[in-house]
């Protein structure tokens, strides 16, 4: 809990996108910390479609797999299949080796704000919001970094409550185009307000992109792409500098 307190970045969901842009991040060097509401890692990655334990990627995040030893088979011309169990475990084992801290059972509750910058969150245990309301008087803690991600997948929770705060307007995920929406979720990966970097399906709820269902390399090269973007952002903040990013 010290290291999480000491962050230079927040990634709110530990799903595919999350793991990859906190394992990138890690390895040069900078502490990340991982909330995640559930008492696990990885999101949907443990399940293919349909319940098949088989996860589909597409040319060229298969490199990915390389990169990060996971067995992959190919099933025609630049698209590839692997073992969902297998590729999760693989990726969850590399963003912790890399040394991301993970705050799991503990829930998104709101943003910290300063100067017009998104800086930090609120956080709370996960299971208070299953209590009685006579049992669930659990004050948050904030968490303050330099960076915030928001990888919380189709529902967005750092975003939206931004746009509760009339700050962003998001659009809301569309009906599903697998290519389209796996493309733009690359393309769009981004600062959406100065401090806030999205990834993964956040992208598509932000932006009112395509859903892509049980297809992942998107969220593996827009967890990379992230992880340069938020690099920036960290190392901007390091020198005083300021953005008027927004959506």
């Amino acid at each position: 809990m010290n290291r999480a307190l000491d962050a230079d970045a927040i990634i709110v969901g530990g799903g595919p996108s999350g793991l990859m842009a906190g394992r990138d991040l890690a390895l040069k060097g900078y502490n990340v910390v991982i909330v995640e509401r559930n008492n696990y890692l990885g999101g949907g990655f443990w399940m293919g479609g349909y319940l098949m334990n088989i996860i589909t990627i597409r040319s060229p995040a298969h490199e990915i797999l390389k990169e990060l030893d996971i067995p992959y088979e190919n099933y025609s011309d630049g698209l590839y299949t692997a073992s969902a169990p297998q590729a999760c475990a693989k990726l969850i084992a590399a963003a912790c080796d890399a040394g991301v801290n993970v705050l799991n059972m503990t829930a998104f509750e709101d943003v910290i704000l300063k100067e017009n910058r998104v800086s930090g969150v609120v956080v709370n245990w996960s299971p208070v919001y299953s209590l009685p309301p006579g049992l669930s008087c659990v004050d948050p803690i904030s968490v303050e970094a330099k960076v915030v991600i928001d990888a919380s997948g189709h529902d967005a929770v750092v975003v939206r409550k931004l746009e509760n705060y009339g700050l962003v307007d998001m659009k809301g995920t569309g009906a599903m185009w697998v290519k389209a929406s796996e493309d733009l979720i690359v393309e769009k990966t981004s600062e959406v307000y100065n401090g806030l970097v999205i990834t993964g399906m956040a992208v598509s709820a932000t932006y009112g992109l395509p859903r892509m269902g049980p297809t992942f390399g998107a969220m593996l090269l827009s967890g990379k792409k992230c992880a340069e973007i938020a690099e920036r952002v960290i190392k901007r903040f390091e020198r005083g500098e300021n953005s008027s990013t927004s959506l």
